[in-house]
């Protein structure tokens, strides 16, 4: 097709369902400014910024500050930190899935709302309200999880002066926030299954077992690898506030994580530059996972993101 015939069916196609192109331009627009626009900002990362001389008076450095970020003493450790909490939650990755099955199976309408309801509204919590509730169960002299520990015989802990039990701690907190938000997409993905098929398995005598193995899994599959790709494509991302709000100087040593890094040397310390760096390492490292994982799904499972 030549190029003056797509530009003539795309004229056509303007002038025909104009309405639509303007509804799509808005969301374009802001995606344009605020996503990209700001992408200019990133040549901090290479160079000494300096506020008084702007972006262009800056002296370059080139991959400097790249350099002395992995020249860090703890890069390693810290690199584990977040790598360790971010395969801890990975692990809870089939709980949404889970329950997604069970209460796509319940028969009584009212106390599957009632469910959905119980497990959906953890996610509504804000952050801090949700780590405040943390540090309040888990407070050595007037904790609830201590109290009853101490009247079945136990012995009072303060559980977040343990550094090991942090990453465990920001798990099942956020496993307790989200299971239910999250398992909203397999059942809009289980509402597409086909009534007959279930019925045809069950005249062919299969039990739960087999229509989990043979049926909601193949049938889910699809949509469990788009999101396991989109949560390894976040693997060396923890979010700063939930890790932040949790620490102190007891478990620093296993909840210092990339995000906390790059907010002390960059919000408290004003090294810009530096910060910058930080950032952009850690998402190219994401998008290096991402592509990587994609071309494997696509080639094993042939199913991806694009």
């Amino acid at each position: 097709m030549s190029t003056l015939s797509k530009r003539v069916r795309f004229k056509k196609a303007m002038s025909r369902h104009w309405q639509l192109y303007l509804l799509v331009f808005f969301p374009m627009l802001t995606v344009f400014l605020f996503h990209y626009i700001p992408l200019w900002g990133l040549q901090i990362a290479f160079r000494k910024y300096q506020s008084n001389k702007g972006i262009w008076g800056s002296q370059w450095v080139g991959l400097k500050y790249f350099i002395q970020f992995v020249n860090y003493p703890n890069f390693f450790q810290m690199m584990w930190n977040t790598l360790r909490v971010s395969l801890y939650s990975l692990l809870t990755f089939p709980f949404p899935v889970i329950l997604a099955i069970l209460l796509n199976d319940m028969k009584d309408n009212f106390f599957k709302r009632a469910a959905q309801m119980i497990t959906y509204a953890p996610h509504f919590i804000s952050t801090v309200v949700l780590c405040s509730m943390t540090l309040m169960f888990l407070n050595r002299e007037s904790g609830a999880f201590n109290t009853i520990l101490t009247l079945l015989g136990g012995k009072a802990q303060d559980w977040m002066a343990r550094p090991y039990l942090f990453a465990p701690v920001y798990v099942i907190t956020g496993l307790w926030q989200n299971l239910g938000w999250n398992s909203i997409i397999y059942l809009a993905a289980m509402s597409s299954l086909s009534p007959e098929l279930l019925d045809a398995a069950h005249v062919d005598g299969a039990n739960r077992f087999h229509i989990l193995w043979y049926v909601y899994i193949p049938h889910l599959m699809p949509t469990i690898i788009v999101m396991l790709l989109l949560r390894m494509g976040q693997l060396v991302s923890v979010g700063f506030e939930k890790v932040f709000l949790l620490q102190n100087t007891l478990n620093l040593d296993y909840s210092t994580v990339i995000s906390t890094y790059v907010y002390q040397i960059g919000m408290i310390k004003g090294q810009y530059s530096y910060s910058t760096a930080i950032g952009l390492f850690e998402s190219l490292l994401n998008i290096i996972l991402i592509v990587s994982l994609n071309t494997i799904s696509r080639k094993v499972a042939e199913t991806s993101l694009w």
